[in-house]
């Protein structure tokens, strides 16, 4: 989470990649590495268009998205990094078909949408009229979480270790820690009011765990924490998750909570399959925990 908004000069997709090209219909895009900058371009064929990046939202484990300026204004990049194809295709969320040059480069963002990207995608927020750069520490920090540190940092000083206490993330309930992480990843109520309605929700795992059959709001076993640690990269592998499975689903587990009779193992690769969100390039591990019928898709 730490890079999950990055400068140019700490972005490895950036980084690692001399020369990025695609085209999409009658744009042909590139980001090319010169010196401590990359530099975005857009061209018809006829006229282009060169932007600096200033920032890339995302890890690039699945994909990354880029942030330019034109005349103090900020841009969403038309198209993004996508790890699986090792190079650009559009943006998710963007028009498919662009009716001008500038409309090509990218989704203009004004300062309330500016703000909503940075709010989780970096510490503090772009809420006042100060410059972008001077407004935010790009990543999800330890007071992103935890909060403020300045109480923190005093009682550390005076040794007093009670009034240095942050706020801790590991003995909330499922609830709790839905509604704390779905700021960023999507509540319940977020998603029921804004949608998607479709199956571009399956990669907003707060939600979907909140539809699981097994989900119990003030049972811990099924808080986010449980499963994922947040300073650590998610683990991929399968069997990691067996025994925060078994804790419940297991003899002498937790009152009506099914024993599987398939397999004791890898469990969420049946229970929480992956599926690809259309123009994403990845597979999202869909969090609605439950019996999944052959072919079904997430609503």
């Amino acid at each position: 989470m730490a890079h999950a908004a990055e400068t140019v000069a700490e972005c490895g997709v950036l980084r690692s990649h001399a020369r990025l090209a695609g085209t999409l219909g009658n744009y042909s895009y590139t980001i090319e590495r010169r010196g401590d900058e990359s530099i975005f371009s857009v061209s018809d064929g006829i006229e282009k268009l060169v932007f600096p990046i200033k920032f890339a939202l995302g890890l690039g484990a699945a994909g990354q998205t880029y942030i330019f300026e034109k005349d103090g204004k900020y841009f969403e990049s038309y198209v993004s990094y996508y790890r699986s194809l090792d190079g650009l295709d559009i943006t998710i969320g963007d028009r498919p078909n662009a009716s001008n040059l500038m409309d090509a480069a990218g989704r203009a963002l004004g300062r309330a949408a500016l703000a909503e990207c940075f709010t989780c995608h970096a510490t503090d927020s772009v809420r006042d009229e100060r410059p972008v750069e001077e407004n935010f520490t790009p990543g999800v920090q330890c007071e992103a979480c935890h909060g403020p540190t300045t109480n923190h940092l005093a009682g550390m000083d005076k040794g007093d270790v009670s009034s240095a206490a942050m706020k801790k993330l590991g003995g909330m309930t499922a609830q709790e820690s839905a509604q704390f992480c779905g700021q960023c990843h999507r509540t319940w109520e977020y998603i029921a009011t804004h949608g998607p309605h479709n199956t571009g929700n399956v990669r907003f795992q707060p939600y979907r765990l909140t539809l699981s059959k097994c989900f119990d709001a003030d049972d811990r076993r099924i808080a986010c924490t449980t499963c994922h640690n947040p300073h650590q990269n998610v683990e991929t592998m399968a069997a990691r998750y067996d025994a925060n499975c078994q804790a419940c689903h297991t003899a002498g587990g937790k009152a009506g909570a099914k024993i599987c009779k398939v397999s004791a193992k890898d469990c969420s690769s049946c229970h929480m399959p992956k599926i690809e969100l259309p123009g994403s390039h990845h597979k999202f591990t869909d969090h609605d925990i439950r019996i999944v019928a052959q072919g079904a898709y997430p609503d």
